[in-house]
């Protein structure tokens, strides 16, 4: 007989979970609708909440929406798309290029949404001046923020969860998942000149006269202010750094401040925040302006989420999942393979922030469960399928539902079906190349 409180938590956790789909109610007001009413009930008692909520990815995410909202005024994003472009000296097919590996190793380390709204209008106007089909430039810009993004703790919120959970360093993430970042970016950058090719020509003269249009814009004039612009650069050089340094970061301070224990670490958060106080001071920008663009709504999501899979802690749920895994999966291999293609289909048809979150305990459990297999090499399993699956469709990750929003009202359609053309194929081929390299490497 299956406990009453059990049904309860599931029963709330999968309405709030199609609600979230369902997009008729605001995903946060939806999951903190759901955090009340299993605290209304008593399945996660009031004096437990903060308990269940992971702060240090709500902290991480904080901060760097700060770093990013301040740098983002000083017309750094605008600067590097017009370098971006000028460097490709007309060709279609080395703005595809370089457009997507600017978006790549920006959207690494800044908000994967972020990087295409500010890019996506320069993309769209370099692709007027080309007078090529902007479609496969949009689709390809989407591909590699989302690959990108697998490639650092900070780049993805999947990935500050995972690491939260299972406390993987900056560094740990960079030597493991940026390699299959850039095999992966390789790969469906080929694809795309293979596929879109025949669209992405134009004629030697008119490639002359497009790069000289190009020439004439002034990165300069995208600078809006020049002292900000310095000191947003200068801070994410910082708060790179200290990422690159975080977990041993104790062993360079004691040789400064012979008072500091080598042994002391910085978490994650603790730098965005650092990064976020910094630039706030040094930029002299009133902080109720910057505050005021904090995405929310997406912290108050998050908090929900954290208890939503409370309940099913409490209950039982996740360890009744993992154990009922266990009777079938029998090496580290064969977890590995599940939680990868699992998460990634998943997320290609559903969102991958509550997906992550109901996954991390289930690991864990995992983990205590069994001796016969390592946790460890589940975790990137995760992260890959999470990260890839946002390519599969039109709506699997934000940031493609921003550009398709952007080339929507610019009178450019990209229908459902035609995104899901190209992102199924790059979805299978990036997480099975992924998956390979992670049994190569475990």
């Amino acid at each position: 007989m299956i406990p009453i409180e059990t049904i309860i938590a599931v029963g709330i956790f999968l309405i709030t979970y199609a609600l979230i789909i369902d997009e008729r109610i605001h995903r946060a007001v939806a999951a903190m609708a759901g955090a009340a009413v299993l605290v209304l009930v008593g399945i996660v008692p009031w004096e437990s909440v903060l308990d269940h909520i992971d702060f240090g990815t709500i902290f991480l995410l904080m901060g760097m929406m700060i770093i990013v909202n301040v740098a983002s005024q000083s017309g750094l994003f605008e600067y590097l798309a017009i370098r971006t472009a000028k460097a490709a000296h007309g060709s279609p097919v080395r703005v595809l290029i370089l457009f997507a590996l600017v978006t790549a190793v920006t959207s690494a380390f800044l908000d994967n949404v972020t990087t295409v709204l500010l890019l996506t209008p320069m993309l769209l106007y370099i692709a007027k001046v080309m007078k090529v089909n902007p479609v496969p430039y949009l689709i390809a810009e989407v591909m590699a923020s989302n690959i990108g993004g697998m490639a650092t703790l900070i780049g993805d919120p999947p990935n500050i969860m995972i690491a939260s959970a299972a406390n993987l360093t900056f560094n740990e993430f960079l030597l493991t998942m940026a390699p299959i970042a850039a095999v992966d970016l390789a790969v469906v950058l080929v694809l795309f000149i293979v596929i879109y090719g025949k669209v992405m020509k134009v004629e030697p003269s008119e490639q002359e006269n497009i790069k000289k249009t190009i020439d004439q814009l002034d990165e300069n004039n995208a600078v809006k202010d020049r002292k900000l612009f310095n000191k947003s650069i200068a801070t994410l050089i910082i708060v790179v750094c200290l990422f690159f340094i975080h977990s041993n970061i104790g062993e360079y301070m004691h040789i400064l401040l012979p008072f500091v224990s080598p042994t002391m670490t910085l978490e994650p958060a603790e730098v965005a925040l650092i990064g976020a106080g910094l630039i706030l001071i040094w930029s002299r920008i009133q902080p109720d302006k910057i505050f005021e663009k904090i995405e929310w709504t997406a912290l108050f999501f998050f908090g929900g989420l954290f208890v939503l899979v409370g309940g099913l802690i409490n209950t039982g749920v996740i360890t009744d999942i993992s154990l009922f895994m266990l009777n079938y999966v029998h090496t580290t291999g064969e977890a590995m393979f599940i939680i990868a293609w699992f998460s990634a289909i998943a997320s290609a048809i559903v969102d991958n922030i509550p997906l992550t979150a109901a996954l991390i305990p289930l690991i864990q459990d995992i983990g205590a469960e069994s001796s016969a297999i390592n946790i460890y090499p589940l975790w990137w399993a995760l992260s890959l399928g999470a990260c890839l699956g946002g390519n599969g469709t039109a709506i699997a990750a934000s940031a493609n539902v921003v550009v398709l929003g952007i080339s929507d009202r610019e009178g450019i359609k990209i229908t459902f079906l035609d995104f899901l053309k190209i992102g199924l194929p790059v979805l299978f081929v990036t997480v099975a190349i992924g998956l390979g390299m992670l049994y190569i490497m475990f």
